[in-house]
């Protein structure tokens, strides 16, 4: 039987033209895997120019070498402040580590809400992973698998804004 041995979050840049509506949205709006929407833009209304969106997408990955899909409706927006971020709209990023550390927390635990604690959502999150995982025929403990590595993978549009190449990615 196969074991998950890490996880991942696969992050990249979204295109604001192609965001989905939210909620209430009109019939002929294709919501798209990958993008949590943001509420109150619609999908018909220019894109801000000041802001970088940015789509996650959280997996297991086993020792036979599949991957096991956990979430792919997660995402942010970055909003660009300060002197100048009129004039370079889109074109700077925040730092890659903080790239990182957003894609981990928003692909959860989520944060207590209605009375519940963070041990409660802590629970509830790796519970739901885990079941989604057994869904596939694979078991794991919650708590295993609260412990794997969890890595992050910069998506082909994220590297290119900074600079870089998939192949500089690879690591040995």
């Amino acid at each position: 039987m196969a074991r998950v041995i890490r996880l991942v979050t696969l992050t990249d840049l979204r295109d604001d033209r192609a965001r989905p509506a939210t909620s209430g949205e009109p019939e002929h709006v294709e919501r798209q895997a990958g993008w949590h929407p943001v509420p109150g833009r619609l999908a018909d209304q220019p894109a801000d120019p000041s802001s970088i969106s940015f789509s996650a997408r959280h997996e297991a990955v086993l020792d036979d070498g599949r991957r096991v899909l956990l979430l792919d409706d997660r995402g942010w927006v970055e909003t660009l402040s300060g002197a100048g971020a009129s004039e370079l709209p889109g074109r700077e990023l925040p730092w890659e580590h903080d790239i990182a550390e957003t894609a981990r927390m928003v692909v959860g635990p989520d944060e207590p809400f209605g009375g519940h604690s963070q041990d409660d959502m802590e629970t509830d999150h790796w519970n739901a992973l885990a079941e989604t995982l057994r869904g596939h025929n694979v078991t794991v403990d919650p708590a295993d698998l609260r412990q794997l590595p969890h890595d992050v993978q910069l998506g082909e549009r994220i590297l290119e804004r900074l600079g870089r190449s998939r192949r500089e990615e690879r690591r040995p």
